[in-house]
């Protein structure tokens, strides 16, 4: 269940390939690397283990054009499921026509069965309100799963509230990633129990020992 992470903006090569093999010998369901970190400096994955980049990152304040070239370099470079940011700033206005069109012109871009998830930075929407608009606006442009946070913004990551509104809202149409500040078992598996269907985190093998 766990998305393997480096998203740090200084990780080197040596960096990534050393976590593609805590990867392979923990057994998490993908790696995840900013999309420049791509292709993986190793010969290959096992086909088990996905490759996962990150659009828009962490800002989301991207064109939807430029958002939709990065996504597609992304699969050229080897990448098979992407976790896209929301533009916060048409959340912030409410405009949640504008936030569907800039997901669905990525998710045009990376067809299925290509994953989509998208990155709603849930602690920086203002209400609970606003979490499911983000949620039907991301399940109306054709995205695999939702995901609380970027890990990045100051408001914080991933709570149990917002996990459990997440799971409610997609009812199983969806999966629901739990992302930022997952760093030891307790909280994971409270995520997990939560309706979190995917976990991202840095600090797999901890989480995974404490099981």
């Amino acid at each position: 269940m766990i998305d393997h992470t480096l998203l740090a903006p200084t990780a080197t090569a040596g960096q990534v390939a050393m976590l593609c093999g805590e990867a392979i010998e923990l057994g998490v369901a993908a790696v995840c690397v900013s999309p420049a970190r791509l292709p993986l400096p190793v010969p290959a994955l096992p086909t088990e283990i996905a490759t996962c980049t990150v659009i828009g990152f962490p800002s989301g304040a991207h064109r939807s054009a430029v958002k939709a070239v990065e996504a597609a370099q992304a699969v050229v470079d080897g990448a098979t499921e992407l976790d896209v940011v929301i533009d916060l700033g048409l959340a912030e206005a409410g405009s949640w026509r504008e936030v569907e069109a800039d997901l669905a012109a990525v998710r045009a871009a990376v067809p299925s069965p290509l994953v989509l998830k998208v990155i709603l930075e849930t602690a920086a929407l203002r209400n609970d309100g606003e979490i499911v608009d983000a949620c039907h606006a991301a399940e109306a442009a054709g995205a695999d799963f939702v995901k609380t946070s970027t890990g990045f913004h100051p408001a914080g990551g991933a709570s149990l509230h917002a996990v459990e509104l997440m799971a409610t809202t997609v009812d199983g149409r969806l999966g629901v990633k739990a992302s930022g500040g997952i760093r030891d078992t307790a909280t994971a598996l409270a995520m997990v129990e939560a309706g979190a269907t995917r976990l991202g985190c840095s600090a797999s093998r901890a989480i995974l020992e404490g099981c």
